[in-house]
């Protein structure tokens, strides 16, 4: 694989003989990274806060105006699975350029919106780049890594990710009492911007050679696997609608997408690293754990993200804004943990960190269950505090371990099965507990009847997030460094896509 003079420098001294240091260039290229990746995370959440806004104003249904949020779903998720083979046929630098710049001109063109289909359509193609954008940002910083010191490298990029669910309402109602809905798009221009162009400086040159064989789309798995998955979670949004579970707008579509993805796992294993994605990866003990354990956590994260905004609403009183705020002491605990928990990580290793961090966020989710409407708001933000700290120490092994011991060329399809999996848990736990809160609340009218139905849900969420302690103990423990990965005869890390 050719480099350039943009490739960044080899370590340094002080950061090869001191091997709990990251090299600089790691942290360059992070920074990077995720400068750019900072307007995906908090486009997928920011607009939930405006729908209405947004309906009002372009004289739109609501079920219309939902779409603004599925469709640029499912445009991710149709994309995803292309991340790997993308990367090994473009480049890595090239590919991430491209994607934000397609991210970016989605953005410039939302806010131009004439009606509600117009802005549908820039959705799908902020959708497209974003899709690209997320599984290829882990690939490239664990490439860049080489396996040392992963629980710090995956503590600084999964920080953004972590707070998107987070932060992104309370970013939305802030920018909603100062303007208008536009700026909620236009506000993704200055990281789009900065992030091309960091890119273009910073990222290696990574192009394949010219005479390098040119990997080859597997058109059948493509067809099979990205509007499964997109079938799969269009039919669980639907659940949170007026649609029941049992009725055909969330069966149809999610029986046919479980068929599509069950025949794309038949047609993928045989053919392991020449299938769109290489699910022969789940043959490695800690990539299976961490990605049940991802799934999970998708569970956890997303699902109570539904309740605890709705909660504050419907059983407190508040406002979106004013929920959104009580929300913040969550994600200044995930700040907090990133550093300790990314430390621990390499210290001890993925399996005791995330033991502890899935106890703690169940006993941060557990007194919500016992909440009563007199119940004060400072000691339910303690407990969002605590939750939030057991958040980071709950995701950061967890994808940390599922890049244990592999091999630079399975590092793209891990990603992907990674962004997968955790997505597809927290579209199942917001489905799922949409359904429960529903039935919760069907005879509620009354402050104190509100309050027992989301403490019956929130009891829900404690035992999907308990179901993962045990589970944690199949993740590895304390990990060696790896030896150097083999170079090419120009002196590159070899990280293309067999």
């Amino acid at each position: 694989m050719s480099t350039s003079p943009s490739t960044p420098a080899a370590p340094t001294a002080d950061a090869t003989t001191d091997p709990g240091r990251v090299d600089p260039a790691v942290w360059r290229l992070a920074f990077t990274i995720i400068t750019g990746a900072m307007a995906v995370v908090f486009d997928t959440t920011i607009l939930s806060v405006a729908l209405h806004d947004v309906a009002a104003d372009l004289d739109a249904s609501l079920g219309t105006i939902q779409w603004v949020s599925t469709g640029y779903l499912l445009a991710m998720f149709v994309t995803i699975p292309l991340a790997g083979w993308a990367q090994a046929r473009f480049g890595g630098r090239r590919l991430w350029a491209g994607s934000l710049a397609v991210f970016l001109l989605g953005s410039v063109l939302c806010p131009l919106a004439w009606n509600a289909p117009s802005l549908i359509a820039f959705r799908l193609v902020q959708g497209v780049g974003g899709g690209i954008m997320m599984p290829l940002m882990t690939t490239l910083i664990m490439q860049a890594a080489k396996g040392r010191n992963i629980g710090k490298v995956i503590a600084t990029i999964s920080l953004p990710v972590a707070l998107g669910p987070i932060l992104g309402p309370v970013l939305g109602g802030v920018i909603l009492g100062l303007g208008d809905w536009r700026w909620l798009f236009l506000v993704n221009i200055p990281f789009c911007a900065i992030g091309l162009h960091l890119a273009l400086r910073n990222l290696p040159d990574d192009r394949p050679a010219p005479d390098a064989p040119r990997p080859r789309l597997d058109i059948v798995g493509l067809l099979l696997l990205s509007p499964g998955v997109a079938a799969v979670i269009y039919g669980l949004s639907q659940v949170e609608g007026d649609a029941g579970p049992t009725s055909a707008r969330v069966l149809v579509p999610l029986v046919a997408g479980l068929l599509l993805v069950a025949a794309f796992a038949r047609w993928a294993w045989p053919r392991a690293s020449n299938a769109l994605v290489d699910l022969t990866l789940l043959r490695h003990r800690n990539v299976t754990a961490a990605a049940v354990l991802g799934f999970l956590s998708g569970i956890t994260l997303y699902g109570a993200m539904l309740l605890l905004p709705l909660y504050f609403q419907q059983a407190r009183g508040s406002d979106a804004l004013a929920a959104g705020l009580l929300l913040i002491p969550q994600g200044v605990g995930t700040l907090l943990s990133r550093t300790v928990v990314g430390k621990y990580t390499d210290t001890f290793g993925p399996r005791r960190v995330s033991f502890v961090g899935f106890t703690v966020v169940a006993l941060g989710t557990l007194p919500f269950a016992f909440v009563t409407e007199s119940t004060g708001d400072t000691l339910l933000m303690a407990v969002l505090f605590v939750r939030g700290f057991g958040m980071g120490g709950a995701t950061i092994p967890l994808t940390s371990a599922m890049y244990v011991g592999l091999k630079p060329a399975e590092i793209p399809d891990t990603s992907v099965l990674q962004r997968v999996v955790q997505q597809l848990g927290g579209s199942v736990g917001t489905a799922t507990l949409a359904v429960i809160l529903q039935h919760a609340l069907a005879d509620a009218h009354t402050p104190a009847a509100l309050a027992d139905g989301f403490g019956t849900a929130f009891w829900w969420a404690t035992a999907f997030t308990a179901i993962g302690i045990p589970l944690t103990l199949l993740l590895p423990g304390r990990t060696k460094a790896p030896a150097e990965p083999e170079e090419t005869t120009d002196g590159a890390v070899n990280t293309a896509r067999p």
